[in-house]
């Protein structure tokens, strides 16, 4: 496998703060020219392309088994989960090892996404952050209720500029025009508050680095209002931004997306919070 030239996202599920560092450590230092790793924030939105989850933690394992079907998602478990079907690592952890396992298994993740590709099928992202506890039996139209803001609502950008805008709406022209969601833009948190008042909005998006702009605040404000208690509220962070993720949930943040986000993870992002099909 060749390098990316962004990084693939890992989510590390179940570890003890010691060898979640110790492991996300391993992944930064990339031997030779083989493919980088981001670690994704336990609040980030952003789709993993590899999980590595601790066998000895049941709910973290019970989490990984209940990826809904269909999804293409590479995992590697590391400890003693006992009979598994996925692949397995003993510790200690070698860090070569591990490169050269995932690797693999991105190999196999490509591979497999090509496939579906040919066939005409889409992938289907994991749409819930918490652990599935039995098998959903409403339609998929309640669920959605339960998850989405209004379903006829804008995407609204706010953001001082609007480089990050003219990303999403090419990536939202991707969508068949039935399936194509409004799309807002605002440089200021009144003129946020107001549209999220006065219209439907179905997703907001807040650039944290956005001068004059308080997102946490922003983010009270609009849940505060009659109607957008629903409304996912997400903020778009850079590495040097230090999110608070007492401060986020107490505010009503749904999550983050780190940037630079790529298209592919922005409208996997899309798939989950909206009604777009899948």
């Amino acid at each position: 496998m060749t390098a990316s030239c962004s990084p693939f996202t890992v989510r590390l599920l179940g570890f003890l703060p010691e060898e979640f560092a110790r492991l996300e450590a391993m992944l930064i230092r990339v031997p030779g020219a083989g493919p980088s790793y981001f670690c994704l924030h336990e609040d980030s939105l952003q789709e993993p392309d590899v999980y590595i989850v601790n066998g000895d933690s049941p709910a973290a394992v019970a989490r990984l088994d209940c990826l809904p079907p269909g999804a293409l998602h590479s995992a590697l478990v590391i400890g003693s989960p006992g009979p598994t079907l996925w692949p397995t690592m003993a510790r200690p952890v070698e860090r070569l090892v591990l490169h050269d396992v995932l690797a693999d298994l991105l190999d196999q993740r490509v591979q497999a996404q090509a496939a579906c590709v040919a066939r005409g099928e889409r992938l289907r992202p994991e749409r819930r952050r918490r652990l599935r506890i039995a098998p959903d039996c409403e339609s998929p139209a309640f669920y959605s209720r339960l998850r989405h803001g209004p379903p006829d609502g804008a995407v609204l950008v706010v953001d001082k500029e609007c480089t990050f805008h003219n990303h999403v709406a090419r990536v939202l022209g991707q969508q068949a025009p039935a399936h194509r969601p409004a799309l807002a833009w605002t440089d200021g948190p009144r003129a946020a508050a107001r549209l999220c008042d006065e219209t439907a909005v179905s997703l907001v998006m807040i650039n944290t680095a956005a001068s004059g702009i308080e997102p946490y605040e922003l983010c009270s404000l609009i849940k505060s209002q009659e109607g957008a208690g629903r409304t996912p509220v997400l903020f778009l962070v850079e590495q040097s931004f230090r999110y608070d993720a007492v401060r986020a949930r107490r505010a009503g943040v749904r999550g983050l997306l780190d940037k630079p986000v790529t298209g592919r993870h922005l409208l996997m992002t899309f798939h989950k919070l909206l009604d777009l099909p899948v």
